[in-house]
């Protein structure tokens, strides 16, 4: 099927051979003895005036000599054709990236404020291009599935079950995390002193937790965001280093308290355990090393909220009951949330119990 390409956002550029070919004809002068004069040889002339070689700097000196045209205004009329081919190449690529433009979820990206409206095909793939930071849909994938810089990105999202939303999600938290400056840089030393302190603010639970929990992570070097998740990307949090900062990407999705801080742990669990060298997003998992490393985080931030001897103690009581819990979170220094969450866990009692402890999260 032969490929139609419309180029309605660019105006059309010549070639500057059209442009000395008038010349000459206002000239009166053969291309022969043009070419005698500027000492190029003629074929390479000829080329030009049909548009298939292009003008140097040193033949637009030569020109000048001969025709009057200064030299700049040759070169600037072989750049202004240059880009203008670039562009249309760039156009035919866009049209050709159709179908890979529909694989993203262009209109949730959309009403999210990620991406602005479009009405064409052509710009909808521009659009995602200037989103990614890219010029073409190979880049996307050399970077997002190939791993061509695993300098910047350390993993490779082909096994995750949509790896369109999942690298629109993990973008835009780039983005958020480009709008965050930070005073200190990132100190291992600081963030282990200062887990008591975000744990605190979990057990107090005020409206403005989230706001304070950026702050405390931010004078550590951590850069924290949240970023609501897509559909097709079921996410709860994401952990990455970015310029050697921590960036903790969450998404509150399903809303939770006790997920909330769960997740929050988590990554910070991979901050201290794992390094620098790895993307820790659970959608990616697949090797028995990653699954090991995610059981790891889980394990650190289960501890955080509630220690194994704190989780015993209470369960030996075998009394569940809304005080109980209340009881039991003051005196672990915990939310009541986390402990409900906990014995769902555990499935020593049903989703519905104690939902009146439960907390709702909305950011």
């Amino acid at each position: 099927m032969n490929k139609q390409y419309k180029l309605t956002q660019l105006a059309v550029v010549y070639h500057p051979g059209e442009t000395l070919g008038e010349k000459l004809k206002e000239m009166g002068m053969s291309i022969k003895e043009f070419a005698i004069r500027t000492t190029k040889p003629e074929k390479t002339i000829i080329a030009v005036i049909k548009g298939t070689s292009s003008i140097t700097t040193e033949m637009a000196v030569s020109f000048e000599n001969v025709t009057k045209v200064p030299a700049r205004v040759w070169l600037n009329m072989q750049r202004m054709y240059d880009e203008y081919m670039v562009r249309v190449k760039r156009e035919k690529d866009a049209a050709l990236s159709a179908e890979w433009m529909r694989k993203f979820p262009i209109s949730e990206m959309v009403n999210r404020g990620w991406l602005v409206q479009c009405a064409t095909v052509d710009q909808k793939v521009n659009a995602l291009y200037n989103y990614f930071g890219i010029s073409s849909e190979k880049a996307w994938n050399d970077y997002y599935i190939n791993q061509e810089l695993k300098v910047a990105f350390r993993i490779s999202l082909a096994h995750t079950k949509d790896p369109y939303a999942v690298s629109a999600w993990l973008r835009q938290g780039e983005l958020q995390a480009m709008t965050i400056n930070l005073d200190n840089p990132f100190s291992e030393k600081k963030l282990r002193n200062t887990i008591s302190a975000m744990k605190q603010i979990m057990a107090e639970a005020a409206d403005d937790f989230y706001t304070k929990l950026q702050k405390v992570c931010a004078s550590i070097g951590i850069k924290l965001i949240n970023t609501q998740c897509l559909p097709k990307a079921p996410i709860n949090g994401a952990t990455r280093w970015i310029n050697d900062t921590p960036v903790i990407q969450l998404s509150n999705r399903y809303k939770r308290y006790d997920i909330f801080w769960f997740t929050f742990f988590h990554e910070i669990g991979h901050i201290l355990l794992h390094g620098k060298k790895a993307i820790f997003l659970e959608e990616s998992v697949s090797t028995k090393l990653e699954k090991d490393k995610e059981a790891e985080a889980d394990t650190f931030a289960a501890n955080v909220l509630l220690t194994k001897n704190e989780e015993q103690e209470f369960i030996s009581a075998k009394d569940y009951c809304p005080k109980s819990v209340m009881d039991a979170a003051t005196k672990y220094s915990t939310h009541p949330s986390v402990i409900v969450g906990r014995l769902q866990h555990l499935k020593l009692i049903k989703y519905w119990q104690n939902q009146s402890l439960m907390k709702k999260v909305e950011l």
